[in-house]
């Protein structure tokens, strides 16, 4: 009976802990239904505990052996769902020793309970309730911390507007107005990592007669090589685009919530007589799901070149680029995670090089950013934190008509 009652009252206070947590605090209304089924658990363990004493001496409730059955029951359940949990996702050796500990003490108090030939009205009933009652719980909890972290939803829209070339009043030189507009049209918010705009002047001479096979090859071979997109054609002579401007759109660590629309407008402005013959516009943004975790404020953690550092497999020792830097404490979505994973930090890399900016987010442990994630496990990253990338361009603009004014 002592054993008994110390695996119940370790269990019903841990339970009871993260479903306190889970009720106030989890980012999803299924984080806050298992924190009210963890409360719940946690009262069915404490009254286990209750009938197991009455059961071993007084016996002055017919059913305690009954009760103090369904509370190590729940336990079991509780303790083994959280090992698995803890196992799949989890940093913590203690919490992963305890869990195990626990769902082994589960297991054998379920056992010496029911050796203790327990009186159950009804059986069938009573099976069937347990059943039910337990499938409901573990397909809940199953789908809050297995099934949901992992599945990808909606993102916010980006586009862009872009206006014709307006000349200013010496007719030296003409601008361009870009908006930028953000629409989240999904029912849940995100924080905004960063953005990014650039645009890329061309050259696009035309030739006179059809190209050569030879030269649309040479084309295509091009499109892995350049950042700026180029289409195949028989006339025009594209060639790689040269960076004019590039900027931030939105503050980094800002958000959007479900409904919401902004617009941001950017003016690109040239020397009438530049030697470009169009100007691509391209927009992106990163995104985080704020159902997915919490985000403290992104604050700078300086610059490439000012003792700022970067992970080696970031850098492009052949073609070196410069980076701004930003990082912020992320908060995992419910109270288990949060205790049984090891803080992560979401750092935002501002990659700036000869063909716009690319941002590049990284979530992992304190001193893991160096570290360069596999495929399959950038993907479960992405998955589980619910991060999005949004790409708009290129939006071609002619300046053909504004050259001609000079």
């Amino acid at each position: 009976m002592v054993l008994i009652l110390l695996v119940l009252l370790v269990t019903a206070p841990v339970l009871g802990w993260f479903g306190i947590e889970d009720l106030g605090e989890a980012l999803t209304y299924t984080g806050r239904v298992t924190g009210a089924v963890l409360v719940l658990v946690s009262a069915t363990v404490l009254l286990g505990a209750a009938a197991v004493v009455d059961h071993w001496f007084r016996n002055s409730f017919p059913y305690s052996g009954m009760v103090a059955l369904i509370g190590v029951v729940a336990a079991l359940l509780a303790n083994a769902t959280l090992l698995l949990e803890t196992f799949k996702d989890g940093d913590s050796t203690a919490y992963l020793v305890l869990w195990s500990l626990l769902t082994a003490g589960s297991a054998w108090a379920v056992s010496a309970v029911w050796r203790t030939s327990v009186v159950i009205p009804a059986p069938k009933r009573v099976a069937a309730a347990l059943i039910v009652s337990s499938s409901l719980a573990v397909a809940n909890f199953g789908y809050q911390y297995l099934f949901q972290p992992y599945q990808h939803g909606a993102k916010p829209l980006v586009t862009m507007t872009v206006g014709k070339p307006v000349l200013s009043q010496d007719r030296k030189a003409f601008a361009v107005a870009v908006d930028i507009r953000l629409e989240n049209r999904s029912d849940v918010g995100f924080y905004l990592l960063g953005t990014e705009f650039h645009a890329m002047g061309e050259r696009v001479p035309l030739s006179t007669k059809d190209r050569l096979r030879k030269q649309w090859r040479a084309d295509a071979k091009q499109w892995g090589i350049f950042h700026d997109k180029h289409p195949l054609s028989r006339r025009e002579i594209n060639q790689p685009g040269e960076l004019v401007a590039a900027q931030p759109w939105m503050p980094v660590g800002d958000w959007t919530e479900a409904g919401d629309v902004s617009v941001t407008r950017i003016l690109v402005q040239l020397p009438v007589n530049t030697p470009y013959d169009q100007l691509a516009f391209y927009a992106t943004a990163s995104f985080a799901r704020k159902d997915r975790l919490g985000l403290d404020q992104l604050e700078s953690k300086g610059y490439s070149w000012s003792g700022g550092k970067v992970p080696q497999w970031l850098r492009n020792n052949k073609t070196p680029s410069d980076f701004v830097i930003y990082r912020g404490r992320a908060y995992e979505n419910n109270a288990i995670a949060t205790h049984t994973m090891d803080p992560r930090y979401v750092t935002v890399y501002w990659k700036f090089g000869t063909n716009g900016a690319g941002l590049v987010e990284v979530i992992a442990r304190s001193g893991e950013e160096d570290r360069e994630l596999s495929e399959a496990e950038s993907r479960a990253v992405r998955s589980r934190y619910g991060l999005v990338d949004v790409e708009t361009g290129p939006i071609e603009q002619t300046l053909w008509n504004v050259k001609s004014r000079r």
